[in-house]
């Protein structure tokens, strides 16, 4: 049986490896089937075929059939998925549970005091990292300005508000609810900001934006390098900076545009 390298590819985002994959559409192929017959359908090892048939038997693909020779039977798709749906929720459930909980262990408190003996240990200029992908720099940047004492600065695109006011917006409202200022610059635009946006933040409109960054405390800073206009959101990519001394550089070019405009 042919398979196509991005059909079996698709497949394997149902939580399958490649040799479950192929067992799997070679038995959708057949209806019933033994493993031998399967194996050789799929082009997958005979040695491997019983315990991958197996691990297929846990997850609810198929189901063995009693008798000699042991044959296997295929589960309609249309129920596959609803199973993989209810184990994926399931799953994810059991995991927020453990997380919530973990939060006020001794453990969690190990795990912090760990980090901050070690971030002293630590040169500042050290504390700098690459953040590939739009969805990565965004998290990054809500664990910044989550944990932000004083004050943030963001400067960004037109698009670029509009999504951090949608990504960003929990992160915004726990740093004003400590107190934190926040201000935003982005260019001058027809459209309106999200009007949620202007209850938490200061945004002010300016007619050039040179550069997308975000600015924490005067301690920490994030600057993305690319045109977001013209990248795909995967290939988006930042650069994070724990020094004062090249944090206060950016600190001190939104100022000179918030001053000006």
């Amino acid at each position: 049986m042919i398979v196509q390298k991005d059909f079996l590819s698709k497949i394997k985002d149902f939580g399958l490896n490649s040799y479950e994959a192929k067992l799997w559409t070679a038995l959708l192929s057949r209806g019933v089937a033994t493993a031998g017959e399967l194996s050789d359908i799929a082009n997958v090892p005979r040695s491997r075929s019983y315990d991958v048939l197996e691990s297929l038997e846990r997850k609810g693909f198929v189901v063995m059939k009693l008798g000699k020779p042991i044959k296997y039977i295929a589960i309609p798709p249309s129920e596959v998925v609803e199973r993989v749906k209810k184990n994926v929720k399931e799953d994810a459930d059991k995991r927020i549970k453990f997380f919530d909980k973990i939060k006020n262990t001794e453990i969690m408190g190990e795990l912090n005091l760990l980090h901050k003996q070690g971030i002293t240990l630590v040169d500042p200029a050290d504390i700098t990292g690459a953040v590939r992908g739009r969805q990565n720099l965004y998290s990054h940047l809500s664990f910044l300005i989550k944990n932000a004492e004083k004050y943030v600065y963001l400067m960004t695109s037109e698009q670029g508000l509009l999504r951090k006011a949608e990504s960003l917006k929990n992160a915004f409202q726990k740093a004003k609810n400590k107190g934190v200022k926040i201000k935003i610059l982005a260019p001058e635009s027809k459209k309106h900001a999200p009007k949620n946006l202007s209850k938490v933040v200061q945004l002010k409109r300016v007619k050039d934006v040179p550069a997308r960054f975000c600015v924490v405390d005067g301690k920490q800073v994030v600057f993305m390098v690319v045109d977001d206009e013209h990248i795909h959101p995967s290939y988006d990519f930042g650069v994070w900076v724990g020094t004062t001394h090249f944090a206060k550089s950016f600190e001190n070019l939104f100022n000179l545009f918030w001053s000006k405009n």
